[in-house]
């Protein structure tokens, strides 16, 4: 009976609606940054997109959608793919923030860059 009436108390009725709310929120920011865009192609001889941000701990994924092979080779030598051919891909993953410059070594012309927050 007690268990009746504080349920039906409208402080009650309200703070359960606020943690319901709450609890939905996080699941939502969370699926949203799991979900955001990490992806980075190679096309027409260029990265697009030419600089992105994301939050750390993102695997981004370059895709080679070019005829020509490409690498991903950053310019502080913490990642290095190897020659990617048409639809090949590469992944790594930023764990700390920071700027990260990479460019394709056959095509130096080629310069990009990750920024993690």
């Amino acid at each position: 009976m007690l268990f009746r009436t504080l349920v039906r108390t409208p402080a009650l009725m309200f703070a359960l609606g606020i943690l319901t709310l709450a609890g939905a929120a996080h699941t939502a920011k969370r699926a949203h940054a799991q979900s955001a865009p990490s992806v980075v192609v190679m096309k027409n001889f260029d990265f697009s997109p030419m600089t992105l941000t994301v939050p750390a701990g993102t695997t981004v994924t370059w895709k080679n959608t070019d005829g020509e092979p490409h690498t991903v080779t950053s310019l502080d030598g913490k990642f290095r793919s190897g020659a990617l051919d048409e639809d090949d891909t590469f992944k790594f993953k930023f764990d700390k923030p920071g700027t990260y410059k990479y460019v394709c070594s056959i095509h130096p012309k080629m310069l990009a860059a990750i920024i993690v927050k």
